[in-house]
């Protein structure tokens, strides 16, 4: 059966007098006051300044150790899995502190810079 209604053009082009053609602008999104540049700066600057957590520092080395378990399981197949994943622990428990300390001295080091 043969459609009665003829359907609405989503993007609908209006001519100017003149003979261009104006679009419509974003409507999806309302414009923000600052630009998107300056946002992104300000985000920036905030994380830079936020000081260092060991939640953060524990993330960054599971994340690494698992990393570095499954790249050991790849060059050492001969090992057993045990000795594998024991590996792989005590690299998690060295990168928590290592972690820690090099974003507390990266964080100090910034801090010491803003303030001179």
């Amino acid at each position: 059966m043969a459609q009665t209604k003829k359907r609405k053009r989503k993007h609908k082009h209006r001519g100017t007098p003149a003979g261009t053609i104006d679009r419509a602008g974003r409507t999806g999104r309302p414009q923000v006051k600052k630009d998107s540049k300056t946002i992104a700066k300000e985000r920036r600057a905030e994380r830079l300044n936020r000081e260092p957590t060991w939640k953060g520092a524990l993330n960054r080395a599971a994340i690494a150790a698992v990393v570095f378990t499954v790249l050991m399981f790849v060059i050492r197949r001969d090992q057993g899995v045990v000795a594998n994943l024991a590996l792989g622990f005590l690299v998690f428990l060295f990168y928590i502190p290592l972690g820690y300390l090099t974003d507390r001295a990266i964080f100090n080091f910034r801090r010491r810079k803003r303030q001179s």
